[in-house]
């Protein structure tokens, strides 16, 4: 999901431009999911670990983490991913997860201020031939929130090494959106035995917030803006304006309508996936420390150590890194440099192609991952 405060808070617009200063990923999600033709509306019975359910509420059990969305708001696949999350247990926190299917494994990794449920349209198509697996990262869905943490690019990478050692055990497809995709880079860059069997990059961010793009003109035009942010998120009682502000439904329905391409993917199911977890405690402090923070490392000192095949697939709508910006101008250079890299241009796609266009992205991930070596 976008970090999209305090400009949006002063303008009450989602002006695309100032938007995507605030915080770089916005999470995405498509539309209904209650017709029998969705990709999760057959999900089958899944492993349930640590989880509670009672009076149509599911709470995680322990931790911070987020108290699930109350089920009668939810359409029936997203209810079903809900049930089927598990806990583990890492560094003392609780980590939210979700597996399904069988076959080589898959691990799917949210960008910023989403969940596992903004997979609900690729989850059912992929779990037909790979075991699937998606993660909530430390400081949002159902995952801790710790207050007072210091949230980092490689704090995520870290744990997504882990999850592949403790959890999957086997050479993994690491695909992941926005700022999930750059804490895929990371991790692939860092994996050893051969854990990482390739990865797929959706719209990927040059950093955990927009301060590691400094050689983009758009950026460095608001360059002071940024540092005035900084300084107002710093002021607990600013930062919590801001944020109740951003959170409204309204508010944030304005926002995904800005990022997403498909406007009919913008549903209420969307925007319950992005708001409840923002209501948890802890949310308010993962949001400072992931916007003022340091961005973390760039992709272009990553991208020439992951040896693996890569797959890019971006939204040419995108207003977060848009392809001709200093991001996407390195990522679709690539191809031409690295022989293991392959990039896709989608179509009137925004910043979160696998919720507002799946089909396309399915029409190029699927073959993508058959062709590659087998296990």
């Amino acid at each position: 999901m976008a970090k999209l405060p305090a400009i949006f808070l002063l303008q009450k617009s989602p002006a695309i431009p100032l938007l995507s200063f605030c915080s770089p990923l916005f999470p995405s999600f498509p539309s209904s999911l209650t017709s029998s033709s969705s990709p999760l509306h057959t999900l089958s019975t899944c492993r349930i670990a640590d989880v509670r359910f009672g009076a149509f509420r599911a709470k995680i059990a322990a931790g911070s983490g987020s108290v699930a969305p109350t089920l009668p708001e939810l359409s029936g696949g997203l209810k079903d991913i809900y049930k089927c999350c598990s806990i583990w247990r890492w560094k003392g926190y609780s980590v939210n997860f979700f597996v399904k299917g069988t076959g080589p494994p898959l691990l799917l990794v949210h960008g910023f201020g989403a969940s596992i449920a903004h997979w609900r349209r690729n989850i059912g198509v992929l779990s037909e031939n790979y075991t699937v697996y998606a993660i909530d990262l430390l400081g949002f869905g159902s995952s801790d929130k710790p207050l007072g943490f210091s949230y980092t690019m490689e704090v995520w990478s870290q744990l997504i090494l882990d999850f592949l050692c403790e959890i999957i055990k086997k050479p993994t497809v690491l695909i992941g959106n926005s700022v999930g995709s750059l804490a895929c880079v990371i991790a692939a860059s860092e994996a050893t035995q051969g854990m990482v069997r390739g990865i797929v990059l959706l719209n990927c961010a040059g950093g955990m917030n927009n301060k590691a793009i400094v050689d983009d003109w758009r950026i460095r035009l608001i360059l002071p803006l940024f540092w005035l942010i900084d300084l107002l998120l710093k002021q607990r009682s600013i930062a919590s304006a801001i944020f109740e502000n951003v959170k409204k439904r309204e508010n944030l329905k304005n926002i995904l309508l800005s990022v997403y391409g498909n406007k009919e993917s913008v549903d209420e199911d969307l925007i319950t996936i992005i708001k409840k977890p923002a209501d948890d405690v802890g949310a308010l402090d993962a949001f400072i420390s992931i916007v003022t923070g340091p961005p973390g490392p760039n992709p272009v000192s990553l991208m020439p150590k992951v040896t693996v095949p890569v797959l890019l697939l971006w939204g040419d709508k995108d207003p977060f890194t848009p392809i001709d910006g200093p991001v996407g101008k390195y990522f679709s250079a690539l191809p031409s440099q690295l022989s293991n890299v392959n990039l896709y241009l989608l179509e009137g796609v925004g910043h979160c192609p696998h919720d507002d266009r799946p089909d396309l992205v399915h029409e190029k991930l699927l073959p993508w991952l058959a062709a590659l070596p087998a296990i």
